[in-house]
């Protein structure tokens, strides 16, 4: 492993390169905090993609990427005086010291819970109205869900057994079932908003993050179905022109591959 010494000479030069593209590239002169922002979240999600793989190699990559990105804007900030690398260094710092105070200060705390919600605690005290201010209302719904709930829990506004958030996941689907027997669209859409909404909040308690799992799912399915597609364009034939019947024999074969 490299030293600090080593690890500080890395980011000097990362910050030097920096400086010399914002000077001197075309490209790089060009972007502001807007346009690199949709290129960020673009890298966001490739970064978790390689996690989800679990190939370290893209990860190693992929966080080079982001940590461009934060240099890149730390870099912008300095040339109008409002923040630079340095301040938002200084930041994180200060707020984790202040989030800590079980490990810098004279709070003590059983578990990982009692951390969160003291988390949760501290920030209503910098000045936050609600525990759903830090809920960014640019995430996807999914894992805005997932942040909500994780939110509310942490001030005491939880379930107190597993059993009883399913039971509440069977109470909304049942609920989704009388109103598609109706066929009210508009109560059809919410219902079927809040299954997902029990569901998301039933993984929080068996310890499964939803969006990792539905995301493994997605990846499967592809696996299988271009196994699929492949088995049949080696056999002469197009799915078009296939039975479901023949296609499932198909994709039985290729859950032995891809479980």
């Amino acid at each position: 492993m490299l030293s600090r010494k080593e690890h500080l000479a890395a980011f000097n030069r990362l910050l030097d390169i920096m400086d010399e593209l914002r000077e001197k590239c075309p490209w790089d002169k060009k972007q502001t905090l807007e346009s690199l922002r949709h290129l960020t979240i673009e890298e966001t999600y490739e970064l978790g993609d390689a996690i989800l793989d679990n190939d370290l190699v893209e990860v190693k990559k992929e966080l080079g990427d982001l940590l461009l990105h934060i240099v890149f804007y730390a870099k912008i900030g300095s040339e109008t005086n409002a923040f630079d690398i340095a301040d938002v260094a200084n930041s994180i710092s200060d707020k984790l010291i202040h989030r800590h105070p079980h490990i810098y200060g004279d709070v003590e705390v059983k578990d990982e819970e009692e951390v969160k919600q003291n988390w949760e605690k501290l920030k209503l005290k910098e000045g936050k109205t609600s525990v759903l201010e830090g809920v960014p209302k640019s995430l996807p719904a999914l894992v805005k869900a997932s942040r909500i709930q994780e939110k509310v829990a942490g001030v005491g506004f939880d379930w107190e057994e597993p059993h009883q958030v399913f039971d509440k996941v069977k109470e909304e689907i049942f609920e989704l079932e009388a109103e598609i027997e109706k066929g009210n669209t508009e109560n059809i859409e919410s219902e079927f908003g809040d299954v997902l909404f029990s569901l998301i909040n039933y993984a929080r308690f068996i310890k499964v993050n939803p969006e990792n799992a539905l995301e493994k799912t997605n990846k499967k399915f592809i696996n299988r179905f271009q196994f699929l597609e492949k088995a049949a364009k080696k056999e002469g034939k197009a799915l078009s022109d296939m039975t479901l019947a023949e296609m499932d024999v198909y994709w039985e074969k290729s859950k032995i591959y891809f479980k």
